[in-house]
């Protein structure tokens, strides 16, 4: 590759951009991108799930049965939900810019010009002032300047930097100037490099999102045998036709389907994004909000996390009475041009009006560690105690006040006063913190910075037991044990980090992340949830699920707790899901071997669904419920869903035997089962609301008084006939029956499911 060492002053020339942007040498983004909305259109739209009510909604219309297509507007729905929200959340983040300035200033062909960041090329000469960001890899030809390297290596300590020294694209300009020649664009970048390595497709970890993938591979795989020959047996029974078989068929196998539930699933979670959207909460990946309600191990990266990258004064100590430090410090920030924390943290602090008149000053650098400012009054120092004062009297002050950043301020004869500073933390952080700690949530804090500083950092957060390691000195790899016995691990590399998060992993451990820098890429991407501050890195914010929009840690309580309201509701809602692919697949079944028609029509099952299942469901899944998950997912579904299958199945063939004794015809059976089906869902619905409150009692009775209007007044709409005298007793008779039958089932269901829960929990 050929290489230009242009002089400083003359910078590139026309046809050496030319050739540079011919051969793709240009400073082009290379951050990890979010999906296309094309992407995500074709990936919500062509499921199975999808695909197989569409393929069965096709033979519905070619039997001309249109009524029955009812059960696609769940599927439609769904798919829209899932769509509109992974869309909403790509725009919001691509809304967020990676880089703060927007333009380059570069020396061409003897010109300091203005261009794009895109625009930069290899070999180009670049001038960088205070308060600019590197845009890209370069080694500074003249000039000095203190660089942030924070969202690189995660160290807030500032770096100085001199001719030969390399700047990292994504570093900040803290102080001073310089002049550099890009050494590296594009990919080749330092920061790109981190970010490269996140660039694959992350397997989220969700158990409800798990459990449902499960059930439905179990189910597909059914349906196509079960399907095939129950279409045979129903084609072949006397007096049925093509287009009886094809209904009945699809009946059985769209009741296996729990097509509702996972419509419930993606509207409660819709809903979740909503109200943490409220919060300043972006949220990228649905079902992340599930896993942070189960996290038990939160990594908080420290800088730019639990402290805002900038300092405050704690306090001064006076050290001569005969001077108003207030008023010196207060002339001294007015005047002063230094652009670094500490000057910002005492020109925040000191602020007042005075009456000093200003001559001249020495801003602040690195080699001599202090500054000054001369008024007509005086000439002041502002610097690092130990620099200006090497007695043993101030050796003492330092090791009495170790926990802070010390500045001396003092003038030619005497020492004034001792500035104490400290890191700022997050408002609200050491609250958030013990509402981790009291949750049960075991908390590391992992950073670039040193040993010292995150202990002290730690302390002030309320840890008690510090723990730390210093991963510079040691050669360990982070492993399964090694992560256990510390909770603060200091001067880690990106790699590290991630390493730490695989470790806590494979010790069986559900891990969250937290981070704002390039530096945290790898590990936020490892995580099994991952949360990025919006004032950080792009790249961050693209691989994490969660974004806080106004970096405000403090609303991780509330993401939690609207987790845990999102699994316990859908939990509960599940098991009226489940009952009915519970029942449905058992008769499915049991009709293979049965020579009767099957007792269902597609648009029956719509109707027992959505007063017993589906109006309910949503209702109750989106109360208030914020209390601690126990238990596996599915178990805890299974056990609460059997019940009320299983009833349904003995109702059901209760009737078939019946019907052959009293000679009931095809149209009774199947009205008769419908209502036995709605009674059971009501028994079950009545479980799950028990403790009544006024919306639950509302909700109940309408449901109950929606299905005897339809049943009543609307049973030619659902291919329902109006039973005889006989009939209604047994229903009476069944329901009565049911309710103890029900009670029983639970109890057996209840001690052996939740015994093997707990077994594999344990």
């Amino acid at each position: 590759m050929i290489r230009y060492n242009p002089k400083k002053e003359v910078g590139l020339t026309t046809e050496q951009i030319a050739y540079r942007i011919k051969n793709g040498q240009v400073n082009k983004k290379c951050d990890v991108k979010t999906k296309t909305i094309g992407q995500i259109i074709f990936y919500n739209a062509f499921t199975l799930f999808n695909i197989l009510n569409l393929s069965l909604g096709i033979l519905i219309f070619f039997v001309k049965s249109y009524k029955n297509l009812l059960f696609l507007g769940v599927v439609v729905c769904n798919t829209l939900i899932s769509i509109i929200q992974e869309i909403r959340s790509k725009k919001v983040i691509d809304r967020l810019s990676i880089i703060s300035s927007t333009k380059a200033s570069v020396i061409r062909n003897s010109k300091n010009i203005s261009i794009g960041i895109e625009d930069v090329v290899l070999d180009d000469i670049i001038n960088f002032r205070r308060g600019n960001q590197v845009i890209a890899d370069s080694i500074i030809l003249d000039g000095t300047v203190e660089v942030n390297e924070s969202l690189l290596s995660g160290e807030e300590n500032l770096v100085t930097k001199n001719v030969g020294d390399f700047l990292y694209s994504g570093s900040f300009i803290v102080s001073g100037k310089c002049t550099s020649k890009v050494e590296r664009v594009g990919s080749d970048s330092y920061a790109s490099k981190i970010t490269s390595e996140a660039k694959y497709i992350k397997k989220v970890n969700s158990e409800i999102m798990n459990t449902f993938k499960k059930v439905i591979k179990i189910i597909s795989i059914l349906i196509v045998p079960v399907g095939l020959v129950l279409f045979y047996r129903q084609y072949n029974l006397a007096n049925n036709n093509i287009s009886d078989a094809v209904v009945n068929t699809v009946a059985a196998i769209i009741g296996m389907i729990p097509e509702g539930l996972i419509l419930l699933t993606s509207t409660v979670l819709a809903v979740s994004v909503i109200r943490l959207s409220k919060r300043k909460v972006l949220v990228q990946q649905l079902y992340c909000i599930e896993t942070l309600a189960r996290v038990d191990t939160i990594c908080l990266d420290k800088t730019g996390t639990l402290t805002v990258g900038t300092m405050e004064v704690e306090d001064v100590i006076s050290l001569n009475k005969k001077y108003d430090y207030e008023t010196i410090l207060s002339s001294i920030s007015r005047v002063l041009t230094d652009d670094n924390a500490t000057m910002d943290a005492i020109s925040r602090k000191f602020n007042k009006k005075t009456d000093f008149t200003y001559l001249e000053c020495e801003p602040f650098s690195s080699e001599k560690k202090y500054s000054s400012v001369t008024f007509k009054e005086g000439k002041y120092i502002l610097g690092a105690p130990d620099i200006l004062d090497k007695s043993e009297n101030m050796k003492s002050l330092i090791n009495k006040y170790s926990d802070y950043r010390l500045v001396l301020l003092k003038n030619s004869k005497d020492n004034i006063a001792l500035i104490l500073l400290k890191d700022k933390i997050r408002f609200k952080a050491s609250s958030t913190l013990n509402y981790l700690r009291n949750q049960g949530v075991d908390i590391k804090i992992i950073s670039g910075d040193n040993e010292k500083v995150i202990s002290r950092i730690a302390k002030r957060l309320g840890f008690n037991n510090i723990k730390c390691i210093d991963m510079s000195k040691n050669n360990t790899n982070m492993n399964k044990q090694l992560v256990e016995n510390y909770n603060i691990f200091a001067r880690v590399s990106p790699n590290q980090k991630k390493s730490l998060i695989q470790a806590l992993k494979s010790n069986g451990h559900t891990v969250a992340m937290t981070g704002d820098g390039v530096n945290d890429v790898l590990a936020l991407k490892e995580a099994d949830c991952s949360i990025a501050m919006a004032s950080g890195s792009d790249a961050a914010r693209n691989v994490s699920e969660l974004v806080l929009l106004n970096s405000d840690f403090d609303a991780i309580p509330k993401i939690i707790e609207e987790g845990r309201r999102t699994i316990n509701n859908i939990e509960r809602s599940a098991s009226l899901f489940l009952t009915k692919t519970v029942y449905s697949t058992l008769l499915a079944i049991i009709f293979l071997f049965v020579p009767m028609n099957y007792p269902f029509e597609p648009i029956q099952l719509s109707l027992v669904s959505s007063i017993t299942i589906g109006i309910p469901a949503f209702i109750l899944a989106l109360e208030p419920n914020y209390d601690i998950i126990k238990g596996r997912f599915f178990l805890n579904v299974l056990k609460k869903s059997l019940p009320g299958g299983l009833t349904i199945v003995l109702n059901v063939i209760s009737v078939m035997i019946i019907s052959k004794i009293f000679n009931i015809n095809t149209d009774e059976i199947s009205t008769m089962a419908v209502i036995l089906v709605a009674i059971t869902g009501f028994i079950l619905l009545y479980r799950i609301c028990y403790k009544f409150n006024k919306i639950r009692l509302v909700l109940f009775i309408s449901l109950i008084l929606a299905f005897l209007i339809c049943i009543i007044g609307l049973h030619k709409v659902f291919e329902m006939v109006m039973l005889k005298p006989i009939l209604i007793v047994y229903i009476l008779l069944v329901f009565i029956l049911d309710i103890g039958l029900f009670d029983l089932l639970s109890n057996i269901c209840e001690k052996k499911i939740f015994k093997y829960s707990d077994k594999i929990v344990k």
